[in-house]
């Protein structure tokens, strides 16, 4: 596939999941509640997840902001629903990786997330692709 072609899907990945947002809402049920903002653009975010034996059972988000952010924390809340937490962190610094344009580990499932490693060229938008993801490690340190 060309980049070109690569491009464009990627694109429609990222505006699939802003218009059409998964896991959108509050969970009742959850037991970690995460606000976080990007003051800079405006982003923001709440994100609640049910974490139980070391697990994120459900997340779940609300917020307003950009294209870029609301689809990351669409799809960070798709990678790691059902994952344990040491997983979830690993997804997370592999994520903070790529959208920096560096190397990471490739051997995790990313999923619909590699559809932002073309953020790595706009370096004022990494801060929008990582705020639900630092919300998310966040919650899971407290």
């Amino acid at each position: 596939m060309s980049f070109n072609n690569l491009d464009t899907l990627y694109r429609q990945v990222i505006m699939d999941h802003y218009k059409k947002p998964r896991n959108k809402g509050v969970l009742e049920d959850g037991n970690l509640t995460i606000d976080m903002n990007n003051p800079t653009c405006g982003d923001r975010i709440r994100l609640t997840m049910k974490v139980e034996d070391q697990k994120v059972v459900d997340a779940k988000f609300e917020g307003e902001g950009c294209s870029i952010s609301m689809s990351s924390a669409s799809m960070m809340t798709q990678a790691i629903k059902g994952k344990d937490i040491e997983t979830a962190v690993k997804l997370s610094k592999a994520f903070s990786e790529m959208i920096q344009g560096n190397e990471y580990d490739d051997t995790l499932d990313l999923g619909d997330i590699e559809a932002l490693q073309g953020v790595s060229k706009f370096p004022a938008r990494i801060k929008c692709a990582t705020l639900a993801w630092k919300a998310m490690e966040k919650g899971l340190k407290e």
